[in-house]
Formats: structure tokens, C-alpha cells, sequence
């Protein structure tokens, strides 16, 4: 199914989806239509979707990508044909009108050069962290939603040398990293097929023969296989994980690990997370920009105090 194909289910928006400098458009409940444009949310007056048509566009566009929206499936995660991500919720579960968002895909590779002309980290910074994913060093990314962790992490995976075998998981693809010797693979989650989760594809990935490991966000009962694979042998891996700041990463992973291994010490778990994990670097989104607003080495982990040896390596300057 091309993209050409689905817009006419979403005419209303076209000008939006058309738009490069939008990042992310959003329908609420209440048919109100939002937009974002560097980091600046604007709602957009002009946009009038009939709810029905609306409705039925999305159970189209559902069931032409091999999924299903309806009363007994009333919420929808996708992507689109242009790499976009599309996430719609339908009554009952909202009153009256669905709710969509649209998180866009941009085909443009951004650089580091890129990152640095828009005051997301300094020139210093961005060799200094190269330098560290090309010797080796295992990086947490950590952010909030909509910070920019992805782009940032595609950027960062450039730095590893060519020679090495990059296994790439994700739910959707969007890091389309560009080495020689690479494997990406994707989540079959609420399709018609078979499911097949993060963690079925991490303990697989184990067996194709890794240098690094890049899994695009750790957010459930992965996060025990991914320290396992970070403590036996997979060194210099890179993930992306949802928290406020580079300190509450690292107890939200160990948080996500205790999940499936409640049985372990939660002591025990920071402790491994203190000898896998070398560097955590937090991005934030600030108006019209986002930056890298810290970044923490780990020196491992004190049982007796029961913390992180940590050591900001460098904090971002407030507005």
C-alpha cells in the first residue's frame, strides 16, 4: 500500500502530512486539530474531519496494513507507507470523534553537523561521545517522548566502525542505520500474524552473531534479556529508554528489569546495571529545540549505599 493510496482517507490533513517542517499531527476527541513545528505545538483552525469518515478511513487504512480497528479492537498502532507512525483510538474507548496521532517520518538523514547547527550538543560533546561508542562503551539514551532520542541514536550507531555486525530491533523501523554488516529487525505486535515481541527477537538476536546490539526502546520484560546480553559479551550496545533525567533511566531500567525477576534483589539488579551500562545521556525538548541535557558515566555501583557511582560528564547550559 503506498502513501498515496492512504491520503485520501486523510484529506483534511494532506497540507499537513505534506508539510516537512511538521513533526507530529494530532486529532483529539473533541475533532480539534493539532500540529508541531519545532518543538511548538499550534492548533490548526482550518482542518474539519467528518467523524465518520474519519472512522471509516482509519478502519481502511487499519485493514490494508494488516491490522484491525473496530469496537472489540478499538485502539490502533501503525506505520505508515512513508515510514510515518500513526496511533488512533475509536469509541467506545473516546467520545464521539477518534483520536489520531501522527508522528512523521522524515527521510532526510540528519547529521551531527545537523545536531550541532541546532544547539542539540556541542562539537566537543558529540567527538567525545563517538569516541566513546567506537571503543566499546554501552550507551542508555534517555528522554521523554517527542525529545529526539531516535534521531540521536541513529546518528551516534554511525561512529561504530564499519568491520563490526549490528543487530537492529525495533517495533517500527525508523533508525534505517547505514553499515555494511547489519541486521534489522521488527516486532509483529496486533497484526493477523503471529506475535513476536522484543524480547523473542533479542534472545534470537543473541544467536545471529552480534558485535553491538541497538534495540530502539526498552520498555518491558526485554530489559533482563538486554542487561544479560550487556553482561555476556555485547559490550558497546546502544538502546533508548523513556525517563526525566539520566538518574531515573537507570532505576527505570532496573525497575523494567525487576518486572519479570521479582524474585532478584533490587540492589543485585542496579549492581549489574552498574557494571553493563557506561554511559547515560538524557535528551529533553525545550522550546523550538532539543538538547542533549546531560550526560552521566557510570564507575558502578556502591551495595553499601545502595547507588550509582556516577559522574556528570556534562551538563547542558539552562535557557
Amino acid at each position: 500500500m503506498s502513501f498515496d493510496l492512504i491520503l485520501p482517507f486523510l484529506r483534511p490533513i494532506e497540507p499537513l502530512l505534506l508539510d516537512d517542517g511538521i513533526s507530529e499531527i494530532m486529532g483529539n476527541p473533541d475533532a480539534s486539530w493539532w500540529y508541531e513545528r519545532d518543538g511548538i505545538l499550534c492548533r490548526d483552525e482550518s482542518v474539519c474531519f467528518d467523524a465518520g469518515k474519519l472512522r471509516t478511513g482509519l478502519e481502511v487504512i487499519a485493514n490494508q496494513l494488516g491490522k484491525k480497528l473496530d469496537e472489540n479492537n478499538p485502539v490502533l498502532h501503525a506505520q505508515l507507507p512513508d515510514g510515518s507512525r500513526l496511533a488512533a483510538v475509536i469509541p467506545p474507548v473516546v467520545k464521539s470523534t477518534p483520536a489520531v496521532t501522527i508522528r512523521k517520518f522524515t527521510s532526510r538523514h540528519y547529521t551531527v553537523d545537523d545536531l550541532i547547527a541546532r544547539n542539540t550538543l556541542t562539537r566537543p560533546l558529540a567527538e567525545f561521545l563517538a569516541e566513546q561508542i567506537r571503543s566499546g562503551m554501552t550507551l542508555l539514551i534517555s528522554g521523554g517522548t517527542g525529545t529526539g532520542k531516535t534521531t540521536l541514536l541513529r546518528i551516534l550507531a554511525d561512529a561504530i566502525p564499519e568491520e563490526q555486525r549490528i543487530v537492529v530491533i525495533e517495533d517500527t523501523s525508523e533508525l534505517h542505520i547505514q553499515k555494511p554488516n547489519i541486521l534489522a529487525v521488527e516486532c509483529q505486535m496486533d497484526t493477523f500474524k503471529a506475535s513476536i515481541t522484543f524480547d523473542d527477537l533479542l534472545k534470537s538476536a543473541l544467536r545471529w552473531r552480534p558485535d553491538r546490539i541497538i534495540l530502539g526502546e526498552v520498555r518491558g520484560i526485554e530489559a533482563r534479556t538486554l542487561l544479560d546480553s550487556f553482561n555476556t559479551g555485547h559490550a558497546g550496545s546502544l538502546a533508548t529508554i523513556h525517563a526525566n533525567s539520566a538518574a531515573k533511566a537507570l532505576s527505570r531500567f532496573a525497575n523494567l528489569v525487576m518486572r519479570s525477576h521479582a524474585q532478584t534483589a533490587f540492589s543485585d539488579v542496579e549492581a549489574e546495571i552498574g557494571e553493563a551500562v557506561d554511559f547515560v545521556v538524557h535528551v529533553e525538548r525545550q522550546p523550538g529545540r532539543r538538547i542533549i541535557r546531560e550526560v552521566l558515566r557510570l564507575n558502578g555501583y556502591n551495595r553499601a549505599k545502595e547507588s550509582f557511582h556516577c559522574e556528570t560528564v556534562y551538563e547542558a547550559n539552562p535557557l
